[in-house]
């Protein structure tokens, strides 16, 4: 599917990866889900934690110096870092993708016993335009914090308490006042991504501007 230009729309509704149920390979699971994150601008935000030597790989056996990851997996496919759950938690995509994944079996730490063929009834969307700008500007908004910041490690430990709090965000469902603290704070954690809050604005008023069309 070609790119759309930022801002550019469609009369299509953005449109799943996967139709439901269906049997799909798992080479299929882990394209299609890269095809998604990729859409985002996830490898932006990725290129800045690995250069703050905060790379999620490390240590991996399946990765190469120099060359980069040899065998990817379901396990790190379906697996996010808290920018890029922050990214998803922001565009409202992080629920469909925790339950897409939750639905594929046998991932484990770094590896995978999945099928070669598997049955899903879940589905990824897939944008009609890429939305890469997105993950380009939270990726700025790091790497200007790593500059201004004095504190050493900024970036991997802002990453962690992002991670941590959108986990309990998501897990909670019953306390909805704790749930309004956990989302507070999670703004406060988020409030130095300028250019990202910027472009996210403009995208939730094109996208409420092309569902009323």
């Amino acid at each position: 599917m070609p790119h759309m230009k930022q801002g550019e729309h469609t009369d299509q509704a953005n449109r799943p990866l996967i139709q439901r149920p269906s049997t799909v390979s798992r080479t299929s699971l882990i394209d299609n889900g890269m095809t998604v994150l990729q859409q985002w601008g996830a490898d932006h935000i990725c290129k800045v934690c690995i250069a703050n030597s905060g790379s999620c790989c490390r240590d991996c056996l399946h990765l190469l110096d120099g060359v980069g990851c040899q065998l990817r997996n379901t396990s790190c496919t379906a697996w996010l870092c808290g920018f890029h759950k922050y990214l998803l938690f922001e565009v409202e995509q992080l629920e469909e993708w925790n339950l897409f994944w939750d639905d594929v079996p046998g991932q484990a730490f770094r590896e995978d016993s999945t099928p070669e063929q598997v049955i899903i009834d879940k589905s990824l969307t897939i944008q009609q335009q890429t939305m890469e700008h997105l993950g380009e500007a939270l990726a700025a908004d790091l790497q200007e914090m790593e500059r201004s910041h004095i504190a050493i490690g900024i970036i991997l430990t802002l990453r962690e308490k992002l991670d941590k709090n959108i986990d309990q965000f998501m897990l909670e469902d019953k306390d909805h006042k704790r749930k309004l603290r956990i989302k507070r704070k999670i703004k406060v954690l988020s409030s130095d991504f300028q250019r990202f809050h910027h472009l996210l604005n403009k995208y939730k008023i094109e996208l409420a501007e092309l569902h009323n069309m």
